[in-house]
Formats: structure tokens, sequence, C-alpha cells
């Protein structure tokens, strides 16, 4: 199920409030999706950028989602091509993978991320014993994940505009 694009209420609780925020920016990532071909959804629109395409943000975002709430904060094997040291931006390289089996496991990975974070109290740390990261407390995970998410909400405002046209401010 696609997150509301609503903001939490004014008077929420500090949780409900950045876990609405949270889902909010995702459900813009699926909804500047909505319509895509997949040849525009593989297609890059920047020159020094050819991974960065809307198929590749969805991988993306997948990935941070599982770094920070599954390896960062519980201290998992810290495997995934986002952790690959070998290729940058592995975690982009998603020729051929069509863009609804990226939004169904970015989907499926928010809501891993969202179950974490309904276990776990704001003030918990990481544990992951070989990153520095890992040390912030769930509180702060949280704040990076809506900035991370709305940042790239916001490459993905200009790549769509940039495919076929189409804006909105969701």
């Amino acid at each position: 199920m696609t997150p509301s694009r609503n903001r939490p209420p004014f008077d929420a609780d500090e949780r409900t409030q950045l876990v609405g925020w949270l889902d909010m920016q995702r459900a813009i990532i699926q909804w500047k999706c909505e319509g895509l071909s997949e040849a525009d959804a593989h297609r890059a629109v920047l020159p020094s950028s050819p991974r960065m395409t809307m198929a590749g943000l969805v991988s993306h975002m997948r990935w941070v989602e599982h770094l920070w709430f599954e390896v960062l904060f519980l201290g998992r094997p810290a495997v995934g091509p986002l952790l690959d040291d070998v290729t940058e931006d592995a975690e982009m390289d998603v020729d051929g993978i069509p863009l609804p089996r990226l939004l169904d496991e970015y989907a499926a990975q928010c809501a891993i991320s969202n179950e974490i974070i309904a276990a776990h109290a704001l003030e918990d740390a990481g544990k992951h014993p070989e990153y520095r990261s890992a040390a912030a407390s769930l509180r702060w995970m949280l704040f990076h994940m809506i900035e991370e998410t709305a940042r790239h909400a916001g490459h993905m405002d200009s790549i769509r505009e940039l495919l076929d046209g189409k804006k909105g401010y969701y």
C-alpha cells in the first residue's frame, strides 16, 4: 500500500510526525513514477549521471532504507549493492529490472523499516560495530531519512519533467 501524501497532524506526537513526514516523502517517490513507460523509467537525462534514472533512484532509496534501518540500526550484515566497494552507484544499475518490481521492493523495504521503527525507542542507538554512523539514535536516523528521501524526491521532480513534461507538487 502506498503511504498517504498528506502531512501529519500539527498536534501529533513526535514519532507520528517523524514517520508521517517520512511516509509522505516515500509516497512522493512512488507518485513520481506513476504512468512512466519502462523506457522512460530507465532513461538517463543528466549527462554526468548516467545511472540517475527514475528506476535507479527507486532502487537507491530501497537500499538506503535497508542500510540505515537494518544494517546500521539493527546491526545486521552489511550486504547489498549500496555497500559494494567495487562499483560506485551499483544500487542504481537496474537495467532490465522492471519499474513495478523496483517499486514493490521499495514498498516492502519501507514496511520493514516501519516495523523496526515501531519496535524501538527514538533514543535507541544503532548497533553495527563497523560503521561510525551506527552510533546515531533512531530519531537522528529518521531525520536523516526524511532529508535523504526528500532530496531524491526533488531529483525525481526534475527528471520527470525532463522525461515527459509532467510536474506537480504532491
